[in-house]
């Protein structure tokens, strides 16, 4: 009786662990009412670099009694061009103007803002730029979002005007530039947005002229600024390619001497440019639009520095780290690819050679040496994510050739972390490399996570600020590893016990990688955390012996949806501003809209799958086990019957790969950074219980 209830007794269990690590969320401290105006003021490429006491005098008296932050300016298109930005601002949400545009560059067309009268203005072009967002663009931006959620609002400059226009293109009252005595003019609405200009180019001279120019107009808007009042100063835009991350800083009630974040983030320090018209109108204690923005209100958070100099060092060194980490990830994946497609053909004649044979017709055994070096590079092979993802321990970035650096890090990472596991008392055993790798690898992410996932963000194998992806948590790479490590440890663990324990051993282990994914405070995905748990639950079903019965698969798939409709329930539950994103997209549906998240999440699956070197990753180590090593000679069908547990951790990694890329827009991924673990493991593994195959075995053995 107890056995037919087991596969349901394992769902229910990995159902509560599943939706209690998604459903608690940190408290959000909602926003409350701080300022009777607000003033946004924008200067496109504005970046920390360019801020400095001489140089920039107002806006560093600023920063030092306000809140700073790094500024994320990701909009509709890349590069976010200054016009895309001030419509990303007034929109709320990803927008960009309409027209042509060369390729990575912006349009060379200056905004046409037109005065009828002297009091407001109109923008001729917006009626068809609302349309290109509305019907063009896969975020449905509506811009003009922002002035339409206010009485009143007034533009100064052509900049604000884009970001000032209500939908109809009517600008409340507009100033060209900046009037002699500005006070009447920013206290006639309690909005105010205003372009002090742009700061471009790669001159260092050029910029700090540009940017002094700025500050000066900043230092007349601070002198005219209506009271109680808050002041956003924004580096709105990329100039040029490649992109950046800005200065964000705020500057009034309740905002002082603290690091600016939002629930978008994630992340003290970071902030998006769409969190700036939710934070504008929450300050204003205004009601936010019926479709919501894609931002979040921002806060301020404590723990910065009391040194000016040392606070703005951190975002100045995060917009380094970024633009390092964006030219060096590209070619340190694809060279990943290709060595381990160049392994794995290495390694298809030692799977021939490898089983002992009885007569002398019998291919020639491999040199005992070659194998043993071959094995060590399966080790480094599958090390290697796991030890670049260490290195970001170490600053690289700050160096004259940083991908050279990263290079020489990375590698004595890899070494050290083979010389360990070769050295381990049981690596000699047929599963002891997969063991100790599974460990290291779960081990490394894991703890990254529980600390605040430092090493995620700006990181070669981690995700960076300037996608606006994300922020905080595991990124795509890191769940791929993590849940590979961890059911392969899961696996490595359950084969060690009796038959009878196998499956509560495999949720013991796996539930607490459910925890790490879905939490809110650890890695933040819900999405991994229901596939993982779909995952999981194949692995704990047939992790005993037996094969993926319909019942099994059945039991399985609904675990992961008893996981997804349970957080659904808790996050709809919530207020709609507090919505995480499975939240935020039911929602979507139940309004009409739901149709661009999907049409977002399937652009987004095509463009990964085509153009992401994981991919590769994926296909080779797809191709491998099921043309090399699931074939008679391969070795992996045997291992599959001595190490039940094995499979089974393998097929549930297989599981959750593939749905947690495909559910979060990542195509094959996750997949791929599983793959890059768990193939040299499988085929290690294969290599050895192959030359084990003449061997005697007692009734009850595969715990080696």
């Amino acid at each position: 009786m107890l056995r037919r209830l087991a596969p349901a007794l394992l769902t229910v269990l990995v159902v509560a662990l599943g939706v209690t690590a998604l459903a608690a969320r940190p408290p959000q401290g909602a926003p409350q009412r701080s300022a009777d105006f607000v003033v946004l003021a924008g200067i496109a490429g504005l970046r920390w670099e360019d801020v400095d006491p001489q140089s920039t005098p107002t806006l560093w008296r600023m920063a030092q009694d306000g809140s700073i932050g790094s500024l994320s300016v990701r909009s509709a298109h890349r590069p976010t061009c200054p016009v895309d930005g001030w419509l990303t601002l007034g929109a709320g949400s990803f927008a960009a103007w309409n027209g042509s545009r060369p390729a990575g560059g912006c349009p060379s067309t200056a905004v046409t803002v037109e005065q009828p009268d002297g009091i407001g203005a109109n923008l001729p072009d917006q009626e068809s730029v609302v349309q290109y967002n509305q019907q063009r663009l896969t975020w449905g931006a509506l811009p003009g979002s922002l002035s339409e959620s206010v009485r009143c609002s007034v533009a100064i400059g052509p900049g604000a005007a884009v970001a000032a226009a209500r939908p109809f293109g009517r600008v409340d009252r507009y100033a060209s530039g900046l009037p002699a005595d500005p006070r009447t003019l920013l206290g006639s609405c309690v909005l105010s947005i205003v372009d002090l200009g742009t700061v471009d180019g790669s001159d260092p001279a050029a910029r700090a002229e540009a940017a002094r120019a700025a500050d000066a107009q900043l230092a007349r808007v601070l002198a005219a600024r209506p009271p109680r009042s808050l002041v956003l100063v924004a580096g709105i835009s990329d100039t040029a390619q490649p992109s950046r991350l800005h200065v964000a800083v705020a500057d009034g009630p309740g905002w002082e001497r603290g690091w600016l974040t939002s629930a978008s983030t994630g992340r003290d320090g970071y902030l998006q440019l769409v969190d700036l018209a939710p934070t504008a109108l929450s300050a204003l204690g205004r009601p936010m639009p019926e479709r919501l923005f894609l931002g979040r209100p921002a806060v301020s958070t404590g723990g910065r520095p009391a040194d000016l100099a040392e606070a703005i060092n951190a975002p100045a060194d995060a917009d380094r780290e970024a633009a390092a980490q964006r030219a060096v990830s590209g070619g340190f994946f694809a060279l990943l690819a290709g060595l381990q497609v160049l392994l794995a053909l290495a390694v298809l004649p030692l799977l021939r050679r490898a089983r002992p044979h009885a007569g002398p017709a019998g291919p020639t055994p491999a040199p005992a040496r070659v194998v043993a070096v071959v094995e060590l590079l399966l080790v480094a092979a599958a090390l290697t994510v796991p030890a670049a993802l260490l290195a970001d321990a170490v600053p690289w970035w700050r160096g004259e050739q940083p991908g050279w650096i990263f290079a020489g890090v990375t590698a004595l990472l890899v070494a050290a972390g083979t010389a360990g596991v070769r050295f381990l008392p049981g690596y000699a055993g047929t599963l002891g490399p997969l063991g100790a790798v599974a460990g290291l690898t779960a081990l490394v992410v894991g703890l990254d996570v529980l600390t605040g996932a430092r090493l995620q963000l700006n990181g070669v194998v981690g995700y960076s600020a300037l996608q606006g992806g994300r922020y905080a948590g595991l990124g795509t790479v890191g769940l791929g590893v993590f849940l590979a490590g961890a059911l392969l440890s899961a696996g490595w663990l359950a084969q060690r016990v009796h038959r009878t324990w196998r499956p509560a051993v495999m949720v013991a282990v796996g539930g607490l990688a459910v925890v790490v994914v879905g939490s809110p405070y650890l890695g933040a995905d819900p999405v991994g955390a229901i596939a993982l748990t779909a995952g999981l639950s194949v692995a704990a079903a047939i992790s005993a012996g037996g094969w993926l019965t319909i019942s099994r698969l059945a039991w399985a798939t609904m675990a992961a949806l008893a996981v997804g409709i349970g957080f659904a329930v808790v996050d709809l539950r919530r207020p709609a501003a507090e919505r995480g994103s499975l939240g935020r997209f039911l929602s979507a549906v139940g309004d009409g809209t739901g149709g661009f998240t999907v049409h977002r999440s399937s652009t987004a699956n095509f463009e990964t799958l085509v153009n992401s070197p994981l991919t590769v990753l994926a296909l080779a180590g797809g191709l491998l086990v099921w043309f090399a090593l699931l074939q008679p000679w391969g070795g992996l069908t045997r291992l599959f019957g001595i190490y039940p547990a094995v499979r089974a951790a393998l097929a549930g990694t297989a599981v959750a790969a593939v749905l947690g890329g495909v559910l979060d827009g990542a195509a094959l991924d996750v997949a791929g950074a599983a793959a890059a673990v768990v193939v040299p493991m499988a085929a290690l593994a294969s290599l050895r219980v192959l030359g084990h195959a003449a061997d005697r075995t007692r009734p009850g053995g595969g715990r080696s």
